[in-house]
């Protein structure tokens, strides 16, 4: 049996231990599996020297070289798939085939963004004889990046993926509730021979490692995954030093399913879709808004589904919904669930703990929730499901609008005039229509409006890891 990892930082190129440490428990058991340790003041000046200076070399490695390296420590970690994938499950729950995915996932990641390494294009721009016009783009520096507990591995592989391919260098902050898929990560790449300092790990108090590592000048990108509240905060920190920010915050997705649908199909994946990752995910879809000609039968056909999910210890074989991954949803989400029924909700099923043991969530469907309940404005990051008719698309589209969050929406529809409707109307960074699928690492990833700034994936996915540099070169002085 593959044990869960010594828990180190990785500084400069070496592995530390700390004085400090907090511990690490398995969400499904309640027990300690390791010790996390904690940096201090010391320990992140290290880092922040170390990326200055594994900047300096990094920058002057050929892109294909880079994307060689990168690509190297891609196919070790799809070598190392099991033991990283153990890892991920007893420190966060999930079902150990869902992990096993995330980190097939994360390696996507880091190809794709290896290839574009080799294509960050810039242009010459017509000109007079004798005179040359160049836009080049050159990486940015140094990144502070910070990575969220719900997907451990490929959440920070977005960030190391993104900064390396660009020619930075990175401190990443990993979550401290699930570490292991970053030290993994880490362990790739020393393995696959990246220089000292280009990418440094960190953990420790959220609040003291954001507030030193942000206002140095040293940090050049802060790059951040998490909620809208957290992100404010550090895009204001980060403002207060001029330094640019790229931030994938909170969502709170509608699915918009029309009355020309095939209403068991759509019912179906959504229901499975929903309660993956225990519904701890950005994009997972939560508020269905669904044409009152076959709300009934989506909402019975909805609940068997949830009501048929096998909730347990995401080792046992044919589990397939885990733990919440930290005892604080638990009150978080029946708190939701009293509010909502206090107003007016229909509990259709769920809403509430498993067991003493272990933060384990029934997968929950609220129905016919009235606007001024909690959870149609706050996102419940959690196994909950909104289901609430609708007269029309337009009526729809207008509730998918109504929360300040725009980061992923679904639709379900088989006419192209309702497709283009929502396409053109639809508030969101990432619209699918006829799959729940939100994110790939060809595709750019990002939301609008309190769902964050700038995007991960994609072609677009290195824009923020460089400036834009114009070159004006004259032959003769002018």
């Amino acid at each position: 049996m593959t044990t869960y990892p010594d828990l180190q930082l990785f500084i400069n190129g070496r592995w530390r231990t700390t004085s400090e440490t907090q511990p690490v428990l398995n969400p499904a058991t309640e027990q300690e599996i390791g010790r996390l340790p904690v940096a201090g003041i010391a320990e992140l000046d290290e880092a922040l020297k170390a990326a200055a200076d594994g900047f300096e070399v990094w920058r002057d490695v050929a892109p294909r070289d880079r994307a060689d390296l990168i690509r190297e420590a891609a196919r070790l970690m799809r070598e190392r798939q099991n033991e990283i994938a153990h890892a991920i499950t007893l420190e966060h729950g999930k079902p150990l085939a869902q992990a096993k995915l995330e980190v097939i996932r994360g390696a996507e990641f880091f190809e794709w963004d290896a290839g574009e390494a080799v294509r960050t294009y810039g242009r010459v721009i017509p000109s007079a004889p004798g005179v040359r016009y160049i836009v080049h783009h050159q990486p940015i520096g140094p990144v502070a990046a910070f990575s969220p507990w719900n997907f451990p591995m490929s959440q920070p592989a977005r960030k190391v993926a993104g900064a390396l391919a660009s020619g930075c260098s990175i401190i990443l902050k990993a979550a401290e509730e699930t570490p292991a898929g970053a030290l993994h990560i880490a362990k790739a790449f020393k393995d696959a021979g990246l220089p000292p300092g280009v990418l440094n790990l960190v953990f420790g108090v959220p609040a003291d490692i954001s507030n030193h590592l942000i206002p140095s000048d040293i940090t050049r990108l802060v790059a951040f995954t998490g909620s809208t509240a957290v992100g404010r905060h550090l895009t204001g920190l980060a403002s207060d030093h001029m330094t640019p920010v790229l931030m994938e915050l909170g969502g709170h997705a509608p699915v918009i399913v029309c009355e020309d649908t095939d209403v068991e199909a759509a019912a179906v994946s959504s229901a499975t879709r929903k309660y993956r990752n225990a519904g701890q995910v950005c994009t997972s879809p939560t508020r269905f808004f669904v044409q009152r000609t076959i709300y009934d039968q989506f909402l019975d056909t909805f609940t068997k589904q949830a009501e048929a999910i096998v909730v347990g210890d995401g080792m046992t074989p044919g589990v397939e919904m885990g733990p919440l991954a930290n005892s604080r949803r638990i009150p978080a989400l029946s708190e939701l669930v009293a509010d909502a029924t206090n107003v007016g909700a229909d509990l259709v099923s769920g809403g509430k703990r498993i067991g003493n043991t272990g933060y384990f969530f029934e997968p929950t469907v609220l129905a016919n929730v009235p606007a001024n309940a909690r959870v149609m404005q706050e996102e419940p990051f959690g196994p909950l499901a909104i289901v609430n008719p609708v007269d029309s698309l337009d009526e729809a589209i207008a509730q998918a609008n109504s929360v300040p969050y725009g980061l992923a929406a679904y639709g379900f529809t088989n006419r192209a005039d309702y497709a283009d409707r929502m396409v053109e109307r639809v508030e969101a960074g990432n619209l699918s229509i006829n799959t729940l699928e939100a994110s790939l690492p060809e595709t750019p990833f990002g939301g609008v409006k309190s769902s964050g700034y700038g995007r991960e994936g994609g072609a677009e996915g290195l824009h923020h890891y460089t400036v834009t540099k114009n070159i004006s070169h004259s032959i003769n002085i002018v």
